[in-house]
């Protein structure tokens, strides 16, 4: 817009002087021949062949013996009118020049007094006319269609040249949710195909180092788990009940803290695909999974508020387990689990998870999604679990472009917070 402005005023600008240098010329030629009618008209016949002269709108002349012009007049007239100047006028033939010629312009009018040779002066009073650059009847007309014009090209040019770099960011944000993201299309310019090709590249050899990196950890959690079965096998036969059960329960132990190191390591949804789900019906199933294991708590302490439905794009056993770990924690240090989802708002959808527990103190709340990490003043060993609830809910809620926090309620207990991309 500022280009086609300034090539606009650039052209008004020079039709502003073409505009002056035809108006100058124009009246510089009749005052000319006014100038010539006058001296080869006697001089008793001089007035009637002024009144006869058919002038244009802003020329007036007559004729006097005393000049028009005055001393507070501004000289020189404007370049144009050298055919009025004395030095032109010295080269016209003897019987056509003036015996003297006087000239100024003020306020837009030009006045110009020339001497015959008999004495009396013709004075000329021209009024030149302002120059009109916008003066067209259609051009405001063209003016709006060259406008409109330049902003469809430019819009079109610049997401034109924009669209790989939305493309390129599309894909890197789908590859950082779901690492088996459709490829970029590798089309266009040769930079932007090229673009492609590189991060297509980098998304397989992605894909390839989480696939090998599952099946090396699936290899050995395979490979722990069989002498782990054995020694509880050999554990059985042990004479000795009471350190029979000592042997047992650490065998359970170690058991699951395989299972979960090499669940948080593994993390065996990864391959999952991304798919539309009813986050709604997946917290309720949630719910009603832990009041089942939990039948001594009463129903308000384990409830579900929100709306009926909310379909968000995730992967369905990912999210489930990450609800199922806060509702879990909860339930488990906190004596109560109060799921509220909230419909979208600004783009994210925030799902809390309240309970009536101590709460945790502000300087360890980051401390808790470290893995294996433990708060052993509000948390009772006891209640189980190897410190990868919390890490595992981060990993997967940020797979999915959300995150999640913890912060202490007010009114007493502890409240997590979920937000995802809506």
């Amino acid at each position: 817009m500022f280009v086609q402005a300034a090539g606009l005023t650039i052209h008004a600008l020079d039709r502003v002087d073409l505009q002056r240098a035809l108006m100058e010329r124009e009246f510089s030629a009749r005052a000319f021949a006014i100038w010539r009618t006058v001296l080869l008209t006697t001089p008793d016949r001089r007035d009637a062949a002024l009144s006869d002269l058919d002038l244009p709108q802003g020329l007036e002349a007559s004729l006097d013996d005393a000049s028009a012009v005055r001393p507070s007049m501004l000289p020189p007239p404007p370049p144009v009118f050298r055919i009025l100047r004395p030095e032109v006028l010295s080269t016209a033939p003897p019987r056509f020049r003036p015996r003297e010629v006087q000239a100024g312009m003020r306020f837009g009018t030009l006045y110009v007094a020339l001497r015959l040779p008999d004495g009396p002066w013709l004075n000329l009073k021209i009024h030149m006319p302002p120059p009109r650059p916008w003066h067209s009847e259609t051009f405001l007309a063209s003016f709006a269609l060259m406008t409109i014009a330049a902003a469809i090209l430019i819009v079109w040019a610049t997401r034109r040249l924009t669209r790989p770099v939305r493309d390129l960011a599309a894909a890197a944000n789908a590859l950082g949710r779901d690492v088996n993201a459709p490829p970029l299309p590798e089309d266009g310019p040769r930079e932007v195909a090229t673009a492609a090709h590189a991060f297509n590249t980098m998304a397989e050899r992605i894909r390839r180092f989480v696939g090998d990196r599952t099946q090396m950890l699936a290899a050995i959690g395979h490979d722990l788990r069989t002498p782990i079965t054995r020694l509880k096998l050999r554990a059985e036969f042990m004479e000795d009940d009471e350190q029979r059960a000592k042997m047992l329960a650490d065998l359970e132990e170690m058991e699951a803290m395989v299972n979960a190191t090499l669940a948080f390591a593994r993390d065996d949804a990864a391959a999952e695909p991304s798919v539309p789900l009813d986050l709604a019906a997946l917290c309720r199933t949630v719910v009603d999974e832990a009041s089942d294991a939990h039948p001594d708590l009463a129903a308000e302490d384990v409830a579900y508020e929100g709306p009926e439905r909310l379909t968000v794009r995730g992967r369905p056993v990912a999210l489930k387990r990450a609800v199922a770990n806060l509702v879990s924690n909860a339930l488990s240090y906190g004596n109560a689990a109060r799921l509220r989802l909230e419909p979208p708002s600004g783009g994210a959808i925030r799902l809390l998870v309240d309970d009536d527990g101590p709460g945790i103190p502000e300087e360890s709340r980051e401390a808790v999604f470290q893995p294996f990490r433990r708060l052993e003043a509000s948390r009772n060993k006891e209640t189980g679990g190897v410190g990868l609830g919390l890490p595992i809910v981060r990993n997967i809620v940020r797979a999915h472009g959300g995150d999640v926090s913890l912060r202490n309620r007010d009114g007493g207990g502890l409240r997590a917070e979920v937000v995802l991309p809506a």
